[in-house]
């Protein structure tokens, strides 16, 4: 099986010190040459991490870095699906960074040719020697053989910047955070497990914000799927705890269609809050309508509040259509496997669990082999 070598290319001095004996890491090679190929796209901290630990869950086993390699490797790996963090494909490191006076969201901090050379390599059914980038020290590591998955998703700060990696994308999910709820995060996190203070986590936002706007950013209008997490519009809320939560689905796709509420293409306001859904204050409220993004015709199914309740959410499931889900309650199912993910009581572990089923849809028509669901 052909591969592509990463040192190649790279020319950093941490690259070159890389160029020791590649670790191995065998991955489930993917079927017929088929390799889907999904780009998740979000700033750090928006939980990319857990997105991805719901979406591979319905393809079955559990994530795990490769067996026998780095052990700050970051990829992850279960039986159907191999996530590559695109931090990977840096060619500066934290130190080269630091020395040029750039982010690690700057575009001449990433190796592009080397990403777009891997990546189209493993859609081909080829494997690659895929750099790592160490997030505890800050340097390149060597490279690990990986081979080509049935499903490929690469996550990170810029999978849609580069038209070449993005025109190899079969699917492309954007987590849009507001600059709100970003902060209200950052600073239960920082300030309660850190121990920071108020001023430096306002000036570490600030200072990131300029390259997040001109290059993270406007990524969302290429994705075929948004998440927004933004401030609840039930009750005044600072702190970020209640979150109203839109998935933004673009319409006239041919690999998957839009989930909707009731009925297709109307304009639907619901309060399902009652006998049938228990609910404490402030309530739920979903919504369901048609809209455009970036020009382009979209449907928009929002939910706003949390759930007391995570099995009674079967009766919300009852009202969406297009869901593809194999069976009735699935995404039930799913949302209580995954009961201690992070969001999974909001609009949040509801709608990444549906993109999960989405992304499944997706394999199943480009592959055309059905996926057995996994309880």
């Amino acid at each position: 099986m052909q591969t592509l070598n990463a040192n190649r290319v790279r020319a950093t001095p941490a690259g070159l010190q890389a160029r020791s004996r590649a670790r191995v890491c065998r991955v489930q090679a993917a079927k017929d040459g088929k390799t889907v190929v999904i780009g998740l796209a979000a700033d750090s901290g928006c939980g990319k991490s857990t997105f991805m630990r719901r979406m591979t869950s319905i393809f079955g086993g559990s994530a795990k870095p490769p067996a026998g390699g780095n052990p700050d490797s970051n990829t992850l790996i279960s039986d159907m699906t191999t996530v590559i963090c695109l931090d990977d494909y840096h060619c500066l490191d934290r130190k080269g960074r630091a020395e040029k006076g750039v982010t690690a969201l700057a575009p001449e901090a990433q190796n592009f040719d080397l990403m777009y050379e891997q990546v189209k390599a493993m859609k081909e059914g080829k494997a690659a020697d895929k750099p790592i980038y160490n997030h505890v020290t800050g340097a390149l590591d060597a490279p690990e053989k990986i081979e080509s998955p049935n499903i490929l998703v690469i996550e990170g700060l810029h999978p849609f910047y580069d038209e070449r990696v993005r025109d190899l994308l079969d699917f492309k999910v954007y987590l849009d955070i507001s600059d709100e709820i970003k902060f209200a995060w950052k600073i239960q996190r920082d300030m309660a497990e850190r121990g920071h203070s108020l001023d430096s986590i306002k000036k570490s936002i600030e200072a990131r914000k300029p390259d997040f706007d001109a290059y993270i950013d406007p990524q969302k209008k290429h994705a075929d799927m948004i998440i927004q997490v933004l401030p609840t519009q039930l009750v005044p809320d600072d702190e970020g705890k209640i979150l109203r939560v839109r998935l933004i689905q673009k319409e006239g796709k041919k690999l998957f269609d839009p989930v909707y509420l009731f009925d297709e293409g109307s304009t639907i306001s619901w309060i399902p809050c009652g006998r049938k859904l228990t609910c404490s204050f402030p309530g739920i409220k979903f919504y369901y309508g048609p809209d455009t993004w970036y020009g382009e015709d979209v449907s928009v199914l929002e939910m706003d509040g949390q759930f007391d309740k995570l099995e009674e959410l079967i009766y919300v499931e009852s009202h969406l259509s297009n869901t593809s889900a194999k069976f009735y309650g699935e995404i039930t199912q799913q949302m209580l496997k995954n009961s201690s993910f992070p969001g999974s009581n909001n609009g949040t572990g509801l709608l990444q669990t549906i993109i999960g089923l989405k992304v499944r849809e997706v394999y199943e028509r480009i592959t055309e082999k059905e996926v057995v669901p996994v309880s």
